[in-house]
């Protein structure tokens, strides 16, 4: 049996911003080095739930740091489960072996593969056994294609003339009882004789052309009969059974390609997730099922106790606590930890678990002090990432969010990273906000949340840029795509914040009409339209959505 993944998942939110990609990198780099450290078994892998920003793209490429990989659904899936890797074996092994298996093995089904390990069949103790109790015709072996190496190991039979790597591939099986004279109105050319150690008998198989003699009982074979044999292209083997032993146990020696199953077989693949196989299953009598790769080559076999035993996803989550801002599937994940310095929201867990939440600028300050904590020194990239989260979360320090926590640890990381900071946030900033040849698409999701207030769902958007030509230069397309959003996420509002970095003021942007309303009410202005000015505005966190939550639950 397969052992449960160990592995541990630590992700952001979805659309992630820098933080919430660079905090699942540091904390997972983090807390490898703190198992390590106990001699745990876990390992904790950084992911992702959505598409990384040009900011991001930037700051991993800077300290040459991978992607991490995608994932949109946490529910659990084929692969969680513990499979059982089972006997994948040939087409071309005998019944008597795949009988012998099963039983050895206490198995149900055997899966049937080829050289590249792709499922070509299944075959069953309730195949083998209809096949043992079945009545076939004499030519049966020719029929299956029977390696005379399958029919050696089934009579444990000694090769004395031919090649073991012979087929079947015509004629009958036959005892020769009879005396020569009558053996040759029915030995026909190719059969397979069963015979004892009459010389007459065994020379008459030959002139007739059999294919094949199989001498029972131990019996000697001259030196002439043997080279005859080899002239005439037939072959000899010898076994210890007598010829009803050898007669009954032939059957045994068929490739079980000859009674598989080939169709309509039922299988599932390691990413199919399991309420949706629930339903197959129990429609289903089968004990155990095949499991394949996205390659189509086969894994294990999955049965509907491995189901029962089987692990859900663990879960850490970085940068926000939030179900709606969450990878799909979070109820169904095993969640560990959250480590996060948003508000609380509405991520409900069935146990206890670690939740650190500080008010602080940046997820990575968080985590910063936590390497502190734990006395582990910080590798070069890693603190370049840190430091770059921190920079972006908090405008470089101009966001109201930034407290002296954020900036004494910024620096910190930067003395390690060996980066001038405001040089390094001018070009990452400006890597960031190249917005010009974006569709509005991309732009929108670059930094996008949903929030819920009361009866109220709303969505809240945001780019920063230097440049307030670049600004205006993408409103209008944001501004067609607004509508379009609002109905994609079936939430009451949308809003969307166009941020200047360096005159610290914030476009907002508003979708309905009532949006707009909300807004202006919020921030004490007359509506104007659908375009909000907000000067000294450019947190969402701190200076948005409190006081549209604010305006919300008033209403």
């Amino acid at each position: 049996m397969q052992l449960h993944s160990k592995e541990i998942n630590i992700i952001g939110h979805k659309n992630p911003d820098t933080d919430s990609i660079c905090s699942a990198i540091a904390y997972a780099w983090l807390k490898n080095q703190i198992e390590e450290r106990q001699g745990g078994s876990n390992h904790y892998t950084a992911r992702r739930a959505g598409q990384i920003s040009s900011e991001t793209a930037f700051v991993l490429n800077y300290f040459h740091k991978d992607v991490p990989s995608y994932i949109n659904d946490v529910r659990s899936q084929v692969g969680d489960a513990a499979l059982d890797e089972s006997h994948p074996v040939s087409c071309h092994m005998s019944l008597k072996n795949a009988w012998r298996i099963l039983n050895e093995e206490h198995l149900a089904t055997l899966p049937v593969v080829d050289s590249q390990r792709h499922l070509t069949g299944l075959i069953t103790l309730g195949d083998i056994a209809k096949s043992f109790m079945g009545v076939y015709g004499s030519t049966i072996l020719s029929e299956a294609g029977t390696p005379y190496k399958n029919i050696l190991e089934t009579i444990d039979g000694k090769l004395l003339a031919g090649s073991a790597d012979q087929k079947v591939d015509r004629g009958k099986v036959l005892i020769a009882a009879a005396n020569p004279d009558l053996m040759e109105n029915y030995i026909e050319e190719g059969d397979i004789v069963i015979l004892g150690d009459r010389y007459e008998s065994q020379l008459c198989a030959i002139e007739m052309n059999a294919s094949c003699l199989i001498v029972c009982m131990g019996a000697q074979v001259s030196d002439g009969i043997l080279k005859l044999a080899a002239e005439k292209g037939c072959a000899i083997m010898t076994t210890e059974y007598d010829t009803f032993i050898t007669a009954r146990l032939l059957n045994q020696s068929i490739p079980i390609s000859h009674f598989m199953v080939r169709e309509h077989l039922i299988t599932f693949r390691q990413d199919n997730f399991v309420e949706d196989i629930r339903p197959i299953m129990s429609r289903q009598r089968h004990r155990d099922f095949p499991v394949l790769d996205n390659e189509d080559r086969f894994i294990g076999m999955l049965s509907r106790h491995s189901l029962i035993d089987m692990d859900k996803k663990k879960m850490i989550l970085v940068d926000h606590n939030e179900k709606s801002q969450a990878v799909d599937g979070i109820d169904d994940a095993q969640l560990l930890e959250i480590v996060d310095h948003h508000k609380l929201g509405h991520v409900e867990t069935l146990q206890p678990v670690s939740f650190r939440n500080q008010p602080v600028g940046c997820t990575s300050t968080i985590i910063y002090m936590m390497y502190q904590e734990n006395k582990i020194d910080i590798p070069k990239d890693i603190a370049g990432l840190m430091c770059s989260a921190i920079i972006s979360d908090t405008l470089l320090f101009r966001s109201p969010t930034c407290t002296p926590v954020d900036k004494k640890a910024a620096q910190a990381l930067a003395h390690i990273a060996g980066i001038d900071m405001e040089s390094y946030a001018r070009d990452m900033f400006t890597a960031g906000s190249n917005l010009k040849n974006k569709a509005a698409e991309e732009i929108f999701y670059q930094d996008f949340k949903k929030f819920t207030a009361g009866n109220t769902t709303f969505g809240v958007g945001q780019v920063s840029s230097m440049n307030q030509e670049e600004l205006d230069e993408v409103l209008p397309r944001l501004k067609e795509y607004m509508s379009l959003a609002r109905s994609h996420h079936e939430v009451d509002m949308i809003y969307f914040m166009l941020t200047n970095i360096l005159s610290q003021s914030t476009q907002l942007l508003c979708c309905p009409d009532n949006a707009a309303k909300i807004a202006a009410d919020a921030f004490s202005m007359e509506a104007g339209g659908d375009l909000i000015p907000l000067p000294g505005v450019v947190s969402r966190k701190k200076q948005l959505i409190p006081k549209l939550m604010e305006e919300l639950q008033q209403n």
